[in-house]
């Protein structure tokens, strides 16, 4: 089939091409690290509108990335080398899949004459990608350029969100064209709007109807369809408890009455005697893993399932669905919503789920004042900022002090690494969200375990003005894996906990970085010196140090039943 050619105003090359590209579907902003085969590209942005941002490393690219598209919406953008550079992209790859984060990766490639023949930094990086990528595309012609970046930023943006590589091989990037092929997004298989039949939506409202113990869990795919309002017009509507995933935090506010927590391995009791008793589920935009769903045999046994998924593969992969639908969320909710309202009866199901979330909260030693709870500074850090700050995190215990601890309301309020459990996520994420929203407070929670993994990012603070705020939590171990050892190896810590002198001076290499540093080690001065450290708009690192031995409960063992949890401690 012969394509149809369209002329430049002037002569450009690849690179110039791919960057004009970029710029008309509204990308303002890329993150990367320059190398031999994208010289080119990084030649042609030297005098570009775009702005890009140096990470110190291309991990912290694609977490930067991530930061940025999880905190709007909107696909990030890296660049990054041939072979090494490309390699050191995985991981984020990897997590932005798991947790369908939409996002380009533009990595350089040896010229196309040298591919296969193991030339200096060449990667198959298609090879490697495949896995882990919504698509991918080596690009043999420069005229394909315009055609293919839209292709794949359509791609990532659409139906389940998530990364997408695009491989320039150098010679592409500098062939100059005074043409390019037809910009033509042709995907025969793909469907990007997915949305159930009114007979379909018709089944829930009928299982609604008939259950005595109905309940919604909520996951990420409300947050990511900005389907919160419809959510909660529609549990309103029909007075259904809800629960949601790590992800789904902020689908519903913490305050909300139909809220019972979090669900899962470290969930909440209401939420997962609620999954456990619950005799209808409605899951929307949640895949059943197994933070949530640990045994599934054992999951929802007695209750009717109906599972909502803009992903089809997901329905039924792990639960058993009564009602399969394949529809975005917020399609969904507003269809169910346009519905005749049906008749329905679970008072008393109210009342058995609003105690448990009142005779059980989240819980912790809160009259021990010998050393600092790291659940303390949490609770802190939401009373001394405002409804609008951004919460990142980086992946271990604080992670789920957090979940536990702050009350989030909105969506895109928590910016964290879901199904990878990426550690070392959060520094980067933390950049990327304020980069996307510099009005905004930006706070990161991390361990002494993922500071150590990235935190060469933090060069960046100063040199492009990101005042984010980053809170260490250190507890000299391995936070999580500490536990995990106590509990299920005979208390036998392997290679979990550090010593002081194993540990670098976190304040001396804060202050190498220029930002403004403080070390918080008593109780007593926790939330006077916290309120100092937070009302500065500048780069900022305190260090607070908390218990050695604390662990994150409840907790449902590998393997159990949502009822079964560890850590429960029931309130008169």
């Amino acid at each position: 089939m012969q394509r149809k050619i369209h002329p430049l105003n002037e002569k450009k090359n690849g690179s110039e091409l791919l960057l004009d590209t970029l710029k008309s579907l509204g990308v303002n902003t890329v993150f990367g690290y320059p190398g031999g085969t994208v010289l080119p590209l990084y030649d042609a942005l030297y005098s570009h509108s775009i702005q890009h941002i140096l990470t110190r490393h291309e991990q912290g690219a694609v977490h930067a990335a991530e930061g940025f598209a999880k905190a709007t919406g909107k696909a990030g953008v890296v660049i990054a080398t041939s072979g090494p550079g490309a390699a050191n992209t995985i991981t984020g790859i990897a997590d932005a899949l798991s947790d369908s984060v939409p996002m380009l990766v533009i990595t350089g490639q040896v010229n196309q004459f040298s591919i296969g023949k193991d030339g200096f930094q060449e990667a198959d990086i298609i090879g490697i990608t495949t896995p882990i990528t919504k698509h991918n595309y080596q690009i043999g012609d420069a005229r394909d350029i315009p055609r293919v970046v839209k292709e794949a930023y359509f791609l990532a943006s659409t139906g389940r969100k998530g990364p997408v590589v695009i491989d320039l091989p150098k010679d592409v990037a500098t062939e100059e064209v005074e043409e390019f092929f037809e910009v033509k997004i042709d995907t025969p298989t793909y469907e990007s709007t997915k949305v159930g039949t009114p007979e379909e939506f018709s089944k829930i409202l009928q299982a609604i109807s008939q259950a005595k113990r109905p309940l919604v869990l909520a996951g990420g795919g409300v947050n990511y369809a900005d389907a919160t309002e419809e959510l909660k017009l529609f549990v309103e509507k029909y007075q259904l408890p809800v629960v949601t995933t790590l992800l789904g935090l902020g689908a519903i506010s913490h305050e909300h009455p139909l809220f019972l927590g979090m669900a899962g391995m470290h969930g909440s009791y209401a939420a997962n005697m609620a999954i456990t008793e619950c005799d209808f589920l409605l899951n929307i935009g949640s895949r059943f893993d197994d933070r949530v769903a640990s045994n599934p045999r054992e999951f929802a046994k007695n209750a009717v399932v109906a599972h909502v998924d803009i992903d089809e593969v997901e329905i039924g992969k792990i639960i058993e669905t009564d009602i399969p639908i394949v529809s975005d969320a917020k399609k969904a909710l507003i269809s169910l919503l346009a519905l005749e309202q049906v008749e329905f009866e679970h008072g008393e199901w109210l009342e058995i789920t609003a105690t448990n979330k009142a005779i059980v909260p989240f819980e912790y030693d809160r009259e021990q004042t010998r050393e600092i709870k790291p659940q303390r500074v949490v609770e802190l850090v939401e009373h001394l900022t405002d409804d609008d700050t951004i919460i990142v995190t980086d992946v271990g215990q604080h992670q789920m002090w957090v979940a536990q601890f702050y009350p989030f309301t909105r969506r895109q309020q928590l910016i964290t690494s879901g199904g990878l459990g990426t550690m070392g996520f959060g520094i980067p994420a933390a950049i990327g969200a304020k980069i996307a929203h510099p009005d905004k407070k930006v706070i990161l929670f991390v361990g002494d375990g993922g500071f150590q993994m990235t935190n060469q990012e933090l060069a960046i603070l100063n040199y492009y003005k990101v005042p984010i705020t980053v809170i260490l939590l250190n507890n000299r171990s391995l936070g999580m894996v500490r536990q995990w050892q106590e509990c299920f190896y005979g208390n036998r810590k392997s290679e979990s906990t550090f010593s002081k002198e194993e540990q670098p001076d976190f304040q001396k290499l804060a202050e190498a970085y220029r930002l403004n540093t403080y070390l918080i080690k008593k109780n007593e001065c926790l939330e006077s010196e916290l309120k100092v450290a937070l009302a500065k708009e500048v780069p900022t690192f305190i260090e607070v140090i908390t218990s050695s031995t604390e662990h994150v409960l409840p907790m449902v063992p590998a393997g159990k039943a949502n009822h079964e949890m560890l850590g429960i401690k029931g309130k008169e």
